[in-house]
């Protein structure tokens, strides 16, 4: 496994939690990435305001650089931005979050490939034991709010909701992932294992 990596970071539970583990196996993260729409400048997928993500990084202690990018040509710019962050910071892997999505892992794989760099799964498990990574996330004391839903899966008022244990009970009782790897809902990190100092909205 890579021991200088650079992580791609959307500030929520997932590439926190991979963040952590990469630490526990004295993985040194060399920088956060983050992609971001051009036209916006809010985060692909979670649309998370950029401000957020540099908050996060300040509390982490760990530089923060953005992808600005579009559907078009959004693979393009990845590999060109992770060319200069190789470059910059003498990486030899790039970490995702990602959970057991196949073509998820595929797509990263092949990103690294192209860059000549190790992809890195600090996460990577069979769907079914989703559920206990969750629990294993808030039992290590991380602090997390629901920011974005998919109103056909999750009910609108889980908006705003904290990630607990009354969340876990909950979130049981869906036809989801528990970790919502499909889009299901995406998270905010606020606080946690690394952080300096909890970030407020």
């Amino acid at each position: 496994m890579g021991t200088r990596v650079a992580l791609s970071f959307s500030g929520g539970k997932d590439s926190c939690f991979a963040l952590h583990k990469l630490q526990e196996k004295n993985i040194e993260i060399a920088c956060l990435f983050t992609t971001i729409w051009k036209k916006n400048q809010k985060t692909v997928a979670h649309e998370e305001e950029r401000t957020r993500i540099i908050a996060q990084g300040k509390s982490l202690n760990i530089p923060v650089h953005f992808i600005e990018t579009d559907f078009e040509d959004y693979r393009e710019d990845f590999v060109h931005n992770l060319q200069e962050l190789k470059n910059r910071y003498a990486l030899d892997g790039v970490a995702f979050g990602d959970i057991y999505l196949e073509g998820h892992r595929e797509w990263g794989e092949g990103i690294a490939k192209d860059v000549d760099l190790e992809a890195v799964y600090p996460l990577w498990t069979k769907q079914e034991n989703a559920l206990g990574l969750l629990q294993e996330f808030v039992d290590t004391g991380f602090r997390a709010e629901v920011i974005k839903i998919d109103p056909e899966k999750l009910p609108k008022d889980w908006l705003g909701r904290e990630l607990d244990n009354a969340f876990i009970t909950d979130i049981k009782q869906k036809d989801v992932c528990p970790m919502g790897e499909s889009g299901e809902c995406h998270t905010a990190v606020y606080d946690g294992p690394g952080f300096n100092y909890a970030i407020l909205r």
